[in-house]
């Protein structure tokens, strides 16, 4: 009887093994598409994880990564007892939760007021306006909003002035780099990230917004009860992501705006691994900051989604 019953699993995992091959014999153009994607994954992002390890050594240029010594934990622990990354860290923190307070749900607020446009003309010269922004380099934008606030002649301070106060160098003030950063990314991210807003609204079933109207909603109570409620998928799949990205500020734009004046509210953890581990080789060092970075990210990744699934709603993993 169980000789019988092993003979039928073999033969059912052998069925399953010839229809496997066939199905992947029949989609063999497909499956060769992947090729080139894989390898590009394994050869730049898979392969380079083996170099963490330089976190957990004592690493020495001469001898390379796998004959430095063995340090432990030892990177990690003076990572913790070291000054200037706590202080990189506490930055990195605070600009990772007004991202998420202040920059995430501001596409989304765009992207609500676009819609509500009903002049088709107006409604892509908005989105022009939004959109352009996007497409240049945090050093040419860092250039431009140097020059709107310059102490000298820019168009900030000149209205200041006329206003009768006092104007201000913002470049020199740690006290105001934070907010630079955080407004500067909306007025030049919240444009293209509200496309995908924008895209899942335009897939909404018009009879809901109908049926709505009908029982006297006006356009307050459609976009309340039918849009939001429509882009919930949407906004929660982003903001899993988000999460994930949350000790990764922007290292383009935090180091095209810091000077050493502000680096008391502008150091963050890439431009510290920068500074540390390029400028001063100290690559064990920053490995194993980055290597916190990562594993933060990961962890926070995994939290949200399972909390988006306790609320009955489809995570990412």
């Amino acid at each position: 009887m169980a000789e019988s019953a092993f003979s039928g699993a073999r033969a059912a995992v052998r069925r399953n093994q010839r229809a496997w091959w066939e199905t992947a014999w029949r989609y063999r153009f497909l499956y060769l598409m992947l090729v080139l994607p894989f390898a590009y994954y394994a050869i730049f992002s898979l392969y380079p994880m083996a170099g963490n390890v330089v976190a957990f050594k004592k690493f020495d240029l001469s001898k390379g990564i796998w004959a430095s010594p063995w340090y432990g934990l030892g990177n990690f622990s003076a990572l913790f007892r070291d000054p200037n990354f706590m202080r990189a860290l506490r930055n990195t923190v605070t600009i990772g939760i007004l991202r998420l307070v202040i920059n995430f749900p501001a596409p989304i607020l765009l992207a609500l007021f676009i819609n509500e446009l009903r002049v088709m003309r107006y409604k892509q010269l908005i989105q022009t306006v939004f959109y352009i922004p996007y497409f240049l380099s945090w050093v040419i934008y860092g250039a431009i909003l140097y020059i709107v606030l310059s102490p000298a002649n820019g168009i900030v301070n000149n209205i200041m002035a006329m206003l009768g106060m006092e104007k201000v160098n913002f470049f020199q003030r740690p006290e105001y780099f934070q907010p630079i950063v955080i407004i500067s990314s909306i007025l030049k991210d919240s444009g293209w990230a509200a496309v995908i807003y924008l895209a899942n609204m335009s897939t909404l079933d018009p009879t809901l917004y109908e049926a709505a109207a009908m029982d006297g909603a006006n356009r307050w109570h459609l976009m309340r009860h039918v849009t939001l409620p429509g882009l919930s998928l949407v906004i929660i799949t982003l903001f899993i992501i988000q999460i994930g990205y949350f000790l990764d500020v922007g290292f383009d734009q935090i180091f095209v705006l810091q000077n050493n004046v502000v680096l008391s509210t502008a150091d963050i953890i890439g431009t510290f691994i920068y500074r540390t581990g390029i400028q001063r080789a100290r690559f064990d060092f920053t490995a194993a900051a980055g290597l916190f970075n990562s594993v933060v990210g990961m962890t926070m990744v995994i939290i949200a989604d399972r909390l988006a699934k306790r609320m009955d709603t489809p995570g990412i993993l």
